[in-house]
C-alpha cells in the first residue's frame, strides 16, 4: 500500500524542479525576459497561489461525497495541472511577461490543490508516531525519485537542463507517469472515514491553528529552512555556469545531490526512532550547513569539490523531506485535541502557503539582487558580482538553517506526548488507529 501511496510523488516531484530550477533561467535566458521582471512575476504568482491555500484546504475538508474526501479533487484538477505545465514548458516564441504570470498561476493553484489532497490523504493514514515517519518516507523517496529522474533526463538526452527540449522532454514525462500512478492510488489505497462534524468558519479556524504553539514553531522553522533550500535551487544553474563554470555538468551535479538525498532516507529514519523527528531534522540541518559554508570558497574549475559539497549537503535533504511532514501530522493531533475537528486540510494547506512563501521569496529576493549588484544571466560578470552570487548560494542559507535548528531542538511533541493526544482523541470520538 505504501508504494501505492508514494508512487504520485514521483511525477509531482518531476514538475517541482523544472519548475523551481529551470523555469526562471529559461524565461531569463532564452526568451530574454529581464532577471528583475521573472523574480517579480514569480513571486507575484506564488504570493496569488499562497493566500488562496487556507481557503482550498478548508473547502477540501469540507468535502463530502461517496468516493471518499481526497479522491475527488485529484481526478477533477490533473487534467488542469497538465496543461498550464505544458502551457509554461513549451511556450511560443512570442511569450512575454504576461504569458508567464498567467499560466504560473494556473499552475501553481492545480498544484496546489494536488498537493493538498494527496498530503491530507497520506497524515490522515495512521495515527501512530513512528508509523506517519514511514508514510512521509515512502512517498518522499518517490519525491526524490522524481527529481532525480528529472534531473538525468536531460543529461540522457545530452541537452542543457534549461533548454527547451529539455522542459519538452520533462512535460511529456509527467503527462505519461502521472495518470498510471494516480489510478493506482485511487485503487489500491483506502480514505480513512469521514466523521460528521460542525466546522468553525475559515477565519476562527486560522486563529486557532495560530493558538497551536507546535504548530507555529514549526512552522516558523520549516520556512527558514525551506527558504535556505530555495536560494540554492533557484540559482544552482546560474552558480554551476558563472563561478564554476561547469554549465554542461549541472545535470550531473544535481544527479549526485538527489541521489545522496534518496539513499539517505533509511538512515534519517532509523535515527529518528532513537532521537526523535526534531533532534534528528535538527542534525541534518547543521550537517548541511557545514558543507554549504564551503561554497563562498569555490571558484572556476572546482567542480569535484562541489560535486562533494552537493553530495554532503544532498545527505540532508531526506531530512528535510521525510520529518518535518510527519512532525506537521503531530501538531494536527494537537489541533484535533484544542477544537474537536478534523482539519487536516486547513493545516497542510496552512503548511504549503510557507512552503510556497519560501519559494517564492526565494525567486523573488535573489533576483532582484542579483541585478542589482550587477549580476548579468547571461554574462559576462565581475568578480564582486560573482561573490555575491556565491554568498546568496551558500553563505545566506547557512544562516537561515542554524536559526532553523534553534526552534525545532526542544520541540514539545514526542512520541509519549503524541501517544497522549491519540487516546485522549480515540477516548473523544472512538478512533482507532491504523497501523
Amino acid at each position: 500500500m505504501l508504494a501505492a501511496y508514494g508512487g504520485l510523488a514521483l511525477p509531482l516531484a518531476a514538475l517541482n524542479l523544472p519548475l523551481y530550477v529551470y523555469l526562471p533561467t529559461f524565461y531569463a535566458t532564452a526568451l530574454g525576459l529581464p532577471l528583475a521582471t521573472v523574480g517579480t512575476i514569480l513571486l507575484v504568482a506564488r504570493l496569488v497561489d499562497m493566500v488562496t491555500d487556507p481557503l482550498l484546504g478548508e473547502l477540501a475538508d469540507r468535502t463530502r461525497s461517496g468516493w471518499g474526501q481526497r479522491r475527488p479533487w485529484l481526478v477533477a484538477v490533473t487534467p488542469l495541472l497538465l496543461l498550464a505545465t505544458w502551457m509554461l514548458f513549451e511556450p511560443p516564441g512570442d511569450a512575454g511577461a504576461l504569458f508567464l504570470l498567467g499560466w504560473s498561476v494556473v499552475c501553481y493553484l492545480a498544484w496546489t490543490i494536488m498537493l493538498l489532497s494527496y498530503a491530507a490523504w497520506g497524515a490522515e493514514l495512521t495515527g501512530i508516531y513512528h508509523e506517519r515517519t514511514r508514510v512521509t518516507a515512502a512517498r518522499e523517496v518517490y519525491v526524490i525519485l522524481g527529481i532525480v529522474t528529472a534531473a538525468a533526463l536531460p543529461a540522457v538526452l545530452g541537452v542543457d537542463p534549461g533548454s527547451a527540449t529539455a522542459l519538452s522532454a520533462l512535460f511529456w514525462l509527467m503527462a505519461v507517469t502521472m495518470p498510471v500512478a494516480l489510478l493506482a492510488l485511487l485503487l489500491v489505497v483506502p480514505e480513512p472515514p469521514i466523521a460528521p462534524q460542525a466546522h468553525l468558519p475559515l477565519i476562527d479556524g486560522v486563529r486557532a491553528a495560530l493558538r497551536n504553539r507546535p504548530f507555529v514553531r514549526l512552522v516558523g522553522a520549516y520556512l527558514l529552512n525551506s527558504l535556505a533550500n530555495g536560494l540554492p535551487a533557484t540559482l544552482f544553474l546560474l552558480f554551476a555556469e558563472h563561478v564554476l563554470g561547469a554549465g554542461a555538468s549541472a545535470g550531473l551535479l544535481l544527479l549526485v545531490y538527489f541521489g545522496a538525498g534518496m539513499v539517505s532516507v533509511p538512515f534519517w529514519l532509523r535515527l529518528s526512532y532513537r532521537l526523535g523527528k526534531n533532534r534528528t531534522w535538527g542534525w541534518s540541518m547543521l550537517w548541511a550547513c557545514a558543507a554549504f559554508a564551503c561554497v563562498p570558497l569555490l571558484g572556476p574549475g572546482d567542480v569535484l569539490p562541489f560535486a562533494v559539497i552537493c553530495a554532503l549537503s544532498g545527505f540532508s535533504l531526506g531530512a528535510d523531506l521525510a520529518l518535518p511532514a510527519s512532525m506537521q501530522a503531530d501538531v494536527v493531533d494537537l489541533d484535533r485535541v484544542m477544537t474537536g475537528r478534523r482539519r487536516t486540510g486547513l493545516f497542510f494547506a496552512l503548511w504549503s502557503m510557507v512552503t510556497k512563501l519560501a519559494s517564492a521569496l526565494a525567486v523573488g529576493l535573489a533576483f532582484p539582487i542579483l541585478q542589482l549588484i550587477g549580476f548579468a544571466a547571461t554574462g559576462p560578470n565581475e568578480p564582486g558580482a560573482l561573490l555575491g552570487l556565491a554568498v546568496l548560494y551558500g553563505g545566506l542559507p547557512v544562516l537561515l538553517k542554524l536559526t532553523a535548528v534553534l526552534l525545532v531542538w526542544r520541540f514539545p511533541l514526542d512520541s509519549t506526548t503524541q501517544a497522549e493526544l491519540r487516546q485522549q482523541i480515540a477516548e473523544a470520538g472512538g478512533l482507532v488507529d491504523r497501523g
